[in-house]
């Protein structure tokens, strides 16, 4: 065992002296020595003695030896499968679990189309949302209409379904717009381990169509033709899983996986002040090249901006000796990598020492890969608040800046690094460096959004959440669902459980609450109202058109509100029913919106047995992340 580590060591060593593995800051020898006799430094300085256990701690920090756990799973499960996959002739690695749905077209009179699933108006929304837009619930009575009307606007859809199969079925024959795509992702919400990290790649959008499925005791078609009419009343019942799996658990599992790629309002935090996260950060100083620089980074109350906030402090000595210079701390390569493509750059709050730091980052795995790096300067004594957008990093190969490199690629970053260092790159010196110890106290890291004007996740709930055990209600008077909440499981109470969940996620949303949803044509009239009291109808084209429209409605930020048609639950709407106006098709949903003056933070909740109305919530929306 001995031998196999000094092995190890060895080959580590050579890995970091021929490739430089100091995060892009090293230089070749020609330039260590141009560094020198530009700095006034003699190359004959006495060298101090060379600390390898601290040079084997860094090696083996950033680049563990397998653990015999996996040395096992490579001899005797990956090798022999790998050899039985290429004796059967395929060269695929793992399953696909991202699928790719190819859309049916036909020739029309004004050139090619796909051929329509729904017989939906032909109405496109604009949706300017970039990067793809994920639906669950896609093979639901809205979800499905959703992913139609995304697809019309020439977005790359995701689809989050239970049924693989049931979905191609249904789906593969939606109409599409140039730049309209359609994957089918198999997931269950009450099954949190099916949430791939894989399928939340460059996912920036998020319409939220699943539901616990009810169905009528008596029995339904195949097609559900009973359930989803929502006009007659069917006795109903819970199908399967419960809802507090689906309303409430799958919700927390769903925006934990997705919220990251989505984007916080707060930003997302890549390391705090409290330390969280600090285990898979470590030194690595020029001790990786012969020299004696030492630093760490570590968590003290304190030292934050009161005398109770906690920061991360990096600190240390920086010598020059051995032909040395620098000292940084760095993570270990994220796994997965962070996909930061909806944010705008990263955030430092720290107290300066009045010297130049680097900001180093990666998009590569390996150690001796291109870096992009961002230099910046920091105030002595004073608290300062940086951003740094994603575009000012620049590509660097061993301290040399890359002209003809492609700019920094946000969406799957593998390190962070901070750097102290006497060198700047193409050979220059860093004009604000002092050898010696410093100081520089952090108290977050964290990605930033540039702007958030409009929903990013868009949440298909129900009116009636808020009505179980509201005083004064009269339960004769309700819609069924609020009669027989306890009897489906708690279904309203674990519905608006999720909300409150996605209210409090810190991301940018909208919740919508439909009532009863019919299958009848869209362009009704439509009302819409908070504080979760109205009773009626509504199209679930209409809904479907909404949740679509939603993302790019800064009106609807981060509000919940209910909808509903104005045309009597009793009568029937066919599009054209005389004294109700003719269709609305183009519907103004801008003016809508505005029109209804909707509120941030109103629920319309029962809290300490007071029912609240259309006054705000006290938290909403405020926790960063």
């Amino acid at each position: 065992m001995t031998l196999l580590v000094e092995f190890f060591l060895s080959a580590m060593a050579l890995r970091f002296i021929k490739s430089s593995p100091i995060n892009n800051q090293s230089v070749d020898r020609r330039s260590r020595f141009f560094v020198q006799a530009k700095s006034g430094e003699s190359n004959s300085a006495s060298r101090q003695p060379w600390d390898l256990g601290r040079f084997a701690k860094t090696v083996t920090f950033f680049n563990p030896p397998p653990s015999l756990q996996q040395v096992l799973q490579n001899v005797f499960i990956d090798t022999p499968t790998s050899i039985l996959r290429t004796l059967q002739g395929s060269t695929q690695k793992g399953p696909a679990p991202i699928l790719p749905v190819t859309l049916l077209e036909r020739e029309t009179p004004t050139g090619t189309h796909a051929v329509a699933a729904t017989a939906c108006p032909d109405i496109i929304v604009e949706v300017p949302l970039q990067g793809i837009i994920m639906v669950t619930g896609a093979t639901g009575g809205v979800g499905r209409r959703v992913v139609e009307r995304l697809l019309s606007a020439g977005k790359h859809v995701r689809a989050l379904v239970r049924d693989v199969e049931k979905a191609r079925e249904l789906l593969s024959g939606l109409k599409f717009a140039s730049g309209g795509a359609l994957e089918l992702c198999a997931a269950d919400l009450s099954q949190p381990k099916t949430l791939l990290p894989e399928y939340f790649k460059d996912v920036r959008g998020l319409v939220i169509c699943s539901a616990v499925k009810v169905q009528p005791k008596e029995g339904d078609t195949p097609d559900r033709a009973k359930y989803m009419q929502g006009i007659k009343f069917y006795d109903p019942e819970i199908a399967d899983n419960s809802p507090q799996a689906v309303e409430l658990e799958g919700m927390r599992a769903l925006l934990a996986a997705a919220g990251p790629h989505v984007g916080y309002v707060h930003g997302l935090s890549i390391l705090k002040g409290d330390g969280s996260g600090l285990q898979q950060w470590g030194a690595l100083d020029d001790v990786v090249m012969g020299g004696v620089s030492l630093s760490s980074i570590q968590s003290f109350r304190g030292h934050g901006e009161s005398a109770e906030e906690a920061a991360m402090v990096f600190r240390g000595v920086v010598s020059t000796s051995n032909s040395g210079g620098f000292a940084s701390v760095r993570s270990r390569n994220f796994d997965p990598a962070l996909d930061l493509g909806a944010y705008h750059g990263l955030e430092l709050r720290l107290k300066g020492d009045g010297q130049r730091y680097k900001l180093i980052l990666r998009t590569d795995p390996g150690w001796d890969s291109i870096a992009y790096c961002y230099s910046f300067d920091t105030q002595a004594g004073s608290w300062q608040t940086l951003r740094i957008p994603f575009s000012e990093f620049f590509p660097v190969f061993r301290a040399k800046r890359l002209k003809d490199a492609s700019g920094l690629d946000p969406t799957k970053l593998y390190s962070v690094q901070l750097m102290l260092s006497k060198f700047e790159y193409d050979g220059e010196l860093n004009p604000n460096f002092s050898a010696g110890e410093f100081s520089l106290p952090i108290t977050r890291i964290a990605a930033y959004l540039s702007q958030t004007d409009a929903p990013k996740v868009v949440h298909v709930s129900s009116a009636g959440v808020t009505r179980p055990n509201r005083p004064g209600v009269k339960l004769e008077e309700e819609p069924p669902a609020v009669r027989m909440n306890d009897m489906l499981g708690g279904i309203l109470t674990f519905k608006l459980a999720g909300e409150d969940v996605l209210r409090s996620s810190g991301l940018p949303y909208a919740v919508v609450r439909p009532c009863a949803l019919t299958e009848e044509p869209a362009g009704a009239p439509l009302l819409l109202d908070q504080g979760d009291t109205i009773k009626g109808k509504i199209s679930r084209e209409d809904v479907a058109e909404l949740c679509c429209v939603l993302l790019s409605q800064p009106a609807a930020l981060n509000c919940t509100f209910e909808i509903k048609s104005t045309i009597p639950f009793s009568q029937a709407w066919d599009g054209s029913l005389a004294g109700a106006g003719e269709p609305i098709v183009g519907r103004d949903w801008n003016k809508l919106l505005l029109g209804s003056a909707l509120e941030p933070g109103v629920t319309g909740k029962t809290i300490d047995g007071v029912y609240q109305g259309k006054t705000p919530d006290d938290v909403e929306n405020i926790a960063p992340v």
